[in-house]
């Protein structure tokens, strides 16, 4: 027999129900019910179950697995409305679905009973809070583990009357369609700027931009240099790990996990004079533009310029600047060669970079360093855009955080 549950309130309350009781605490057996419709119907999507977009098809994101006819015959219908428990649950909440497809029959679809609003549920279940609680009451939750009904079931879970419901569900959604286009706003400036980057800089094999300041309509065509022509190249190292003296000391020291497009300032780890002199690390100054030459995933060719003195580990080359020629545009100018870059392949046939390879890459630019820096000007002022439209999202994300924190009482037993 179930404990009864006891009131919860929560730390905020809109002003209608700020004298009304305290919340329930429910099972999720008694809100929910495990919903299995197997044969589905003909002819539905595929839906990809994500933490990201929720249930969704799996054609309008980039999910790239394929299935046989002999099994999509097993697969479960899915309807609006329904929730999802997926693998991954315990790490980011239960999924919902705004559309009508098929789905794994691994997963475990549940439908909401009764009078009440299902944005709620949405939003309670992608609360840090809920997902504290499932992992907190679940034991031997792991990767490829699934959450079960009878788990689900014994969850408490935090319901006022459906008005309130409705009223809090209002609020929340009304914030994600704020950060949505706040989030597309940001995109379409990141879009503007990589279509910028195409039409400032020459493109592989010519000698001029498509796209020209005024000033400089009339100016020659860009030089064309390898890049070891025209800058010094280094590559640096890691001093050794199991002596201490060479550790935690006062010059800052890079790995390629801080290479990301971006300009540093500051550092993780530091490393002493006697580390510095006793391996092949060496101190890059500022000015000195950074290229990932290999990492995990996405990092190889990702690009960073130095704000400070710093040495570097061996995965990083190091283009050193040229007294006169501005490091921003350099910078700016191989940021912009991502793709280009990690189609190069040394000569045993990996994928990682290699100093030779950064060497004879072909590098252009203007002669002239007042083009070169008006290039620069421009592109800078369209990243503090950027960065400021990021700080934007990233704030109203917290706060949605912190308000969802507030709205939704812990479901807990005293």
């Amino acid at each position: 027999m179930k404990d009864r549950p006891i009131a919860l309130t929560p730390k905020l309350r809109f002003p209608e129900f700020a004298g009304r009781p305290g919340w329930n605490a429910v099972n999720g057996d008694e809100l929910f019910d495990p919903i299995d419709r197997r044969p589905a119907a003909a002819g539905l999507p595929v839906l990809a179950i994500t933490q990201e977009h929720g249930a969704i098809p799996r054609d309008d994101i980039d999910y790239r697995v394929s299935v046989t006819e002999a099994s999509i015959a097993t697969y479960k219908e899915v309807q609006p409305g329904d929730f999802i428990i997926s693998l991954r649950s315990f790490q980011g909440g239960i999924e919902y679905s705004r559309f009508h497809g098929i789905c794994s029959p691994a997963y475990l679809i549940l439908k909401r009973k009764g009078i009440g609003c299902d944005d709620f549920f949405r939003h309670l279940f992608k609360s840090d809070r809920f997902i504290r609680q499932l992992t907190r009451n679940i034991e031997g939750i792991r990767d490829g583990k699934m959450i079960s009904y009878k788990q689900f079931a014994e969850q408490l879970l935090p319901v006022p009357d459906p008005t309130e419901q409705l009223r809090i569900a209002e609020c929340l959604t009304s914030l994600d369609e704020w950060i949505a286009a706040e989030g597309r706003e940001l995109a379409g400036l990141r879009a503007h700027r990589k279509g910028l980057m195409q039409e400032l800089f020459p493109q592989k094999g010519e000698t001029r931009p498509r796209i020209r300041f005024p000033e400089f309509l009339d100016a020659p065509d860009w030089v064309t240099v390898r890049l070891g022509e025209y800058f010094e190249t280094m590559t640096g190292g890691t001093p050794d790990r199991t002596k201490k003296e060479y550790w935690d000391g006062t010059i800052p020291w890079i790995t390629t996990s801080l290479v990301d497009f971006n300009v540093i300032d500051e550092t993780d780890e530091f490393i002493t004079e006697a580390g510095l002199r006793n391996s092949s690390a060496k101190l890059f100054p500022k000015g000195t533009v950074l290229i990932a030459l290999y990492g995990q995933g996405k990092t190889r060719g990702q690009v960073a310029l130095l704000d400070i003195e710093a040495a570097t580990n061996q995965a990083c080359a190091a283009i050193l600047p040229v007294s006169g020629f501005d490091p921003v545009f350099t910078f700016l100018s191989l940021s912009g060669r991502y793709e280009e870059m990690r189609s190069l392949s040394n000569a045993g046939g990996q994928e990682n970079l290699s100093q030779g390879l950064i060497r004879e890459l072909p590098f252009y630019y203007p002669d002239d360093p007042a083009e070169r820096e008006r290039i620069a000007a421009c592109l800078c002022s369209l990243d503090a855009l950027i960065s400021a439209q990021s700080r934007k999202l990233d704030a109203l994300r917290a706060h949605k955080k912190g308000l969802t924190q507030r709205l939704f009482p812990s479901p807990e037993r005293v």
